[in-house]
């Protein structure tokens, strides 16, 4: 396997696990603030980053109505605050991070429709210029892909652009008529 051309056996593996970034249908938020949460992606990150991160994922528009915005306290596991906003936040801290790899697993699937066109947006942007994995079930998360792998019993059975799987009239075309 390589990664921009690099074969991953001669890399290390903090190396290789710093290249690569994920945002997950679990999402993991610690005690600390909203601000601590987004730095973790790269703790060496200077305040106006880690800003942009957070506007780059729609990260502002909710912390704007919090009391005390980027200071204000996330519960362990971020219990005291939306999935949605959990899932934003954890955008935020894939974008600060830049990884080379990026796995997108069932981001927009916990969340309301609202907050999963934000998702969409901040993904789209958290995709520019990297390699990206999105596994998800909603199409609307996967349609603006480059190539679309559709799965059935852990086997490849079409490979294409949405508009391609689309023109085939196969699997991926009977999901859309869902």
């Amino acid at each position: 396997i390589l990664l921009d051309g690099v074969d991953i056996s001669s890399v290390s593996r903090g190396s290789l696990r710093s290249s690569i970034g994920m945002v997950l249908q679990d999402t993991w938020l610690f005690a600390g603030t909203v601000y601590d949460n987004i730095a973790y992606g790269r703790p060496d990150a200077t305040n106006e980053e880690v800003m942009e991160a957070a506007r780059a994922a729609y990260v502002d528009r909710f912390v704007a109505t919090l009391p005390d915005g980027y200071d204000t306290k996330v519960n362990d596991g971020g219990t005291n605050i939306s999935a949605g906003e959990k899932q934003l936040i954890t955008i935020a801290r894939a974008v600060l991070a830049r990884p080379q790899l990026l796995i997108l697993d069932e981001a927009t699937s916990s969340v309301d429709t609202r907050t999963e066109v934000l998702i969409q947006q901040a993904m789209g942007q958290l995709r520019r210029d990297r390699t990206s994995f999105i596994i998800a079930h909603r199409l609307s998360t996967i349609r603006d892909a480059d190539v679309i792998l559709v799965m059935e019993a852990g086997r490849i059975v079409e490979r294409g652009s949405h508009t391609e799987l689309l023109a085939r009239h196969g699997e991926y075309w009977t999901m859309t008529q869902a």
